[in-house]
């Protein structure tokens, strides 16, 4: 697998990731796929806000996932603060490839001086618990009942991982 920072011509194969969570998993809590078009979009709109978007690709160039930040929340008191999401293509899920996404975001978040890392996961999903676990998330709160899909409540898990040990919110975080 290769890292690196999606372009525009990986939209149609986000949007392909995209919409078999939608209508297969539990891990985007919406029922609207997406367009190539609204993909590019996506992109360009992280990227131009400074945000990462990454891509995973295959020896033979296909993207098996990819993975991304933004706010927290839109205040400025949460501008330390990013909430991520790592999704992989059906076919590759189990190996590896949410591993690698995980750790360069992590990097990233840490480059650009963040301090705390939050992930939003349905309670059930216990391979993406366990996966942010491996890297030190821990949950910091559940709050029963508050979606649904498929016909039955779910349940949100909170977990976060702090990326820096800074006391001042304004120092610059140490390499």
């Amino acid at each position: 697998m290769r890292l690196r920072d999606a372009v525009a011509a990986d939209a149609g194969a986000i949007a392909a990731i995209f919409n078999d969570a939608v209508r297969n998993t539990l891990a985007i809590w919406s029922e609207a796929e997406v367009s190539a078009a609204n993909r590019a979009d996506w992109i360009a709109a992280r990227q131009g806000a400074g945000l990462p978007v990454l891509v995973a690709e295959d020896a033979q160039g296909a993207v098996q996932g990819y993975a991304s930040y933004g706010e927290w929340r839109a205040f400025a008191g949460f501008r330390h603060t990013v909430e991520h999401s790592v999704y992989v293509a059906p076919a590759a899920r189990g190996g590896g490839v949410g591993r690698l996404l995980m750790a360069a975001l992590i990097d990233r978040a840490r480059a650009q001086g963040k301090h705390v890392m939050v992930a939003g996961i349905e309670a059930g999903n216990l391979a993406s618990i366990r996966l942010h676990e491996s890297f030190g998330f821990r949950q910091t709160a559940l709050m029963p009942e508050v979606g649904c899909k498929f016909g039955r409540w779910l349940d949100l898990a909170f977990l976060q991982l702090r990326l820096d040990d800074r006391l001042d919110p304004d120092a610059i975080p140490r390499a």
